[in-house]
This record gives structure tokens, sequence and C-alpha cells, in this order.
């Protein structure tokens, strides 16, 4: 299945639509993405991973076919442009600039690592474009896909190996 997210905050669920928070910068071309743009690569980008935390609500949907694995506090993701672990899960402290995963504002609660940028990572393309829970409001992302949290939940339980998300405008 491919899940979409339309530029105008709409998220296709399958069977009905929810809104969802886009970057800051709008949907931008995967050709012209720049790492801290702000922008969500147009494109389909497969389900890679899904991360979380284990002491919140959303470890209860773990027992996915999809990969998964629970977030502890030293982890971190990779944001530097020319370090070799750019675009990759890191233990922190890390050498180089990266975002710590265990996060206090409950948006990393449940992190859907999307294949954008991975295979290999081209640097200063851009990293972590991720589904995760948005911050009230639906306030912009830093170009990733945010849902609220019974939302994440419906996206949980429809998720199989192999599905996609897509990003169009």
């Amino acid at each position: 299945m491919i899940f979409t997210a339309t530029s105008d905050g709409q998220f296709d669920l399958g069977d009905r639509t929810c809104p969802c928070a886009l970057g800051k910068g709008g949907v931008v071309s995967a050709e012209a993405k720049r790492e801290g743009d702000g922008g969500s690569p147009i494109g389909i980008w497969p389900v890679r991973e899904i991360l979380y935390r284990p002491d919140q609500r959303f470890s209860r949907f773990m027992g996915l076919a999809l990969s998964h694995a629970p977030i502890q506090p030293e982890d971190g993701w990779c944001d530097a442009p020319q370090d070799p672990g750019y675009n990759r899960k890191v233990v922190l402290p890390y050498g180089a600039s990266a975002e710590h995963l265990w996060r206090e504002d409950r948006v990393y609660d449940v992190v859907v690592v999307l294949g954008y940028n991975d295979d290999p990572p081209v640097p200063f393309k851009g990293s972590a474009i991720f589904l995760h829970l948005a911050r009230p409001g639906y306030t912009p992302t830093e170009g990733c896909i945010a849902l609220g949290e019974a939302d994440m939940e419906a996206f949980l339980a429809r998720v199989q190996p192999g599905d996609s998300v897509r990003i169009s405008a």
C-alpha cells in the first residue's frame, strides 16, 4: 500500500484521510531537497523501520511484522552531511551534529523511518525524513510528515512490510 501526504496537509490512510503537518519549507522536489531547508521531498519513500520509546504508549504496537526497535536515551540521528554516519542512527554523544531521538516533547514517541536519501546517503540531500507525531496545532516540521496520535495508531494498525509513503504536491 502507498499512503499519501499532500501539500494541503492531508494524509490518506486508505479508508479515510486525516490532517498532517509537513515541512516548514513546503513540499520540494527530491532533486532540489537540501539539508536544513525544511522541505518535505516529493516522491514515494519506502517504510524502512519503526522506532519507538518503550516507556510510552506506542510500544504496544510493536508486534508488527515490520522492522522495529526501541529508542534508547543515547540514540540520535546524524544530520552532518560530511560525516560517514550521515542520515543514519548513531549513539550519542556523537562526534558530529546529530538530532536526539529521545525527546521530551513526545513527537518522537514513535518514528517511522522513511527511505529517503539512504541507499546510500548523498551528502547535503537531506536527512531524517520521518513520519512522527504532530505537535499541537499541526505546526510545520523540519521536513517530516507528522500525524496526530489517533491517526498514527491507525497508520500502525494498517502498515505492512513493503508499504511506502508518498509526498505529493
